[in-house]
C-alpha cells in the first residue's frame, strides 16, 4: 500500500488528524507548475541584455516563484533584476511584478547551485503562460534547457534592462529555455504535483507535429499538457504536472551514451530535477529507450529502476512506471532485453513490488502488425516518437484516479 507523502513535507506526521488546525498548517501550500530540467550550457555569452522566457503553467494561484539554476557554470551567475508577467502572446506581456531573492533585487547564482525567488503575488489560472523576464548586466553563460518547443525571446546584446518592457525590445527568437527551470504556484487547494521524469518522450519530442509539413510550435501538445489539462477538467483532486524530461537521457550508466548526456542519467539528476521540486506526490517514470540504444542490458536497468524508485519511495512519492516502448532500430538482443525489463516493470501489477502502478505506454502506441515499431497514425516517421496524435493517446490512457 503506498503513502502519499510531498516530497518535501515535514517528516513527523500527526496520524489520523489531518482536519485538526496543526495538521493543516503542515499541509504543504506551494507546488511546481512547470519546470524544464537544465541539460547543459547555451552556446551563447548574454552581454548586459534581457531573457524573456514562457513557461506554460499547469495548475494556477495567489503567488508564484521561480527557479534560477548554474548548475552547468564554471563560474557565478548574476541576474541583475527579474519579473515576472502573463504572457498576452509572443513577447507581450501584461500585469509586470517585480521577483525578488530574499529581498533583494539582484542574485548570484553560484556554480553549481541554483535558488528559488521570494513570494511574488500574481493571480494565474491553470493552462496558461507565464512570462519570466531576467536582465544581466555582465558577460553570462546561461544554462539552459535544450528544446522549448516554443520560442523564447532576448533583447540585443548591449540593450540594458528590459525586464518591464511590454515586449518590443525582445527581437531575437530561441527554442531553449535559458536560467529558470522551475515555477512554484500558492494554492493550497492543491492535493501535490506530478513529475514525469524520463528521455525525449517525455521532454515532448514529437508534440510539435501535426503531420507531414505541419509544426505546431508553442502549442504545449506533449502528453504531459494533455494530462494536466484533463486533471484540470476532472471532479478528482487538484494536482499540478511538471515535466522533467530530458531528451537524449538514459535511466541507467551506459557504456555507450554519448558525452552530452554523460551525468544525466535518472539517478545522478534525481534529486536536482525531482526531489527539488515542491509538493511531489508522484514520478511517471518513462526511461529505457535509450538505455538499450546505448549499450545496457536488462540488469543495468532494473538495477537503476531499483536505486532510483528506492530514493523516491524513501520520499513518500508514489512511482508510476511505463514498459519500454517500441524501437525500430533494435538488435535482437535488445529487444531481448526491453522484454526482459518489460517482464520485471509488469510482473504482478506493481514493477515487482517496486512502484504503485504500472501505465502500460508500450500498450498504447505499439503496432498491432509490426509490435517492435510505432503505431503508423502516431509516428512521426521516425519510428521513435509519437505525433501529436500519439501524445494525445498516451495522456487519454492514463486513469486519473491511480495518480489522484
Amino acid at each position: 500500500m503506498r503513502t502519499r507523502i510531498p516530497a518535501l513535507l515535514s517528516a513527523v506526521l500527526v496520524v489520523g488528524a489531518l482536519s485538526t488546525p496543526a495538521a493543516e498548517a503542515d499541509r504543504p501550500v506551494w507546488f511546481t507548475s512547470w519546470a524544464q530540467s537544465q541539460q547543459n550550457l547555451a552556446p551563447v555569452t548574454l552581454h548586459d541584455q534581457s531573457l524573456r522566457m514562457i513557461t506554460h503553467l499547469s495548475q494556477g494561484g495567489s503567488a508564484v516563484r521561480v527557479r534560477v539554476q548554474n548548475t552547468f557554470g564554471t563560474g557565478p551567475l548574476t541576474i541583475d533584476r527579474t519579473t515576472v508577467a502573463l504572457s498576452t502572446g509572443g513577447s507581450a506581456v501584461e500585469s509586470v511584478r517585480e521577483v525578488t531573492f530574499s529581498g533583494s533585487r539582484t542574485v548570484t547564482v553560484p556554480a553549481g547551485g541554483s535558488v528559488w525567488s521570494d513570494r511574488t503575488s500574481l493571480a494565474t489560472l491553470p493552462d496558461t503562460n507565464l512570462a519570466i523576464s531576467m536582465h544581466v548586466a555582465g558577460d553570462v553563460v546561461p544554462g539552459r534547457h535544450e528544446s522549448a518547443f516554443r520560442d523564447n525571446y532576448l533583447t540585443p546584446a548591449g540593450s540594458g534592462d528590459h525586464t518591464a518592457d511590454a515586449g518590443t525590445a525582445y527581437t531575437e527568437k530561441v527554442q531553449s529555455t535559458y536560467v529558470v527551470s522551475a515555477v512554484d504556484v500558492f494554492n493550497p487547494r492543491l492535493r501535490g504535483t506530478v513529475v514525469p521524469f524520463g528521455s525525449s518522450v517525455v521532454d515532448g519530442v514529437g508534440s510539435t507535429n501535426c503531420g507531414p509539413g505541419c509544426t505546431e510550435l508553442g502549442t504545449d501538445k506533449r502528453w504531459t499538457d494533455v494530462l494536466a489539462r484533463r486533471i484540470v477538467a476532472s471532479s478528482r483532486p487538484q494536482l499540478a504536472v511538471a515535466n522533467a524530461g530530458i531528451s537524449g537521457t538514459t535511466s541507467a550508466v551506459c557504456p555507450r551514451t554519448p558525452a552530452p548526456f554523460v551525468g544525466l542519467d535518472a539517478l545522478s539528476r534525481l534529486e536536482r530535477d525531482v526531489l527539488a521540486l515542491h509538493g511531489v506526490t508522484d514520478v511517471i517514470y518513462y526511461y529505457g529507450t535509450n538505455d538499450l540504444a546505448n549499450g545496457c542490458s536488462a540488469a543495468d536497468i532494473t538495477a537503476s529502476y531499483r536505486a532510483v524508485f528506492g530514493r523516491l519511495r524513501q520520499a513518500g512519492i508514489a512511482v508510476h512506471v511505463t514498459p519500454i516502448t517500441p524501437r525500430p532500430g533494435y538488435s535482437d538482443q535488445n529487444n531481448l532485453d526491453r522484454h526482459a525489463v518489460n517482464d520485471f516493470v509488469k510482473r504482478g501489477g506493481d514493477c515487482s513490488d517496486t512502484c504503485a502502478t504500472v501505465q502500460d505506454f508500450d500498450q498504447v502506441l505499439e503496432d498491432p502488425l509490426r509490435p517492435n515499431s510505432i503505431n503508423a497514425p502516431y509516428d512521426t516517421g521516425d519510428g521513435v516518437h509519437a505525433n501529436i496524435r500519439g501524445q494525445q493517446a498516451i495522456a487519454d490512457y492514463i486513469a486519473l484516479e491511480t495518480i489522484a
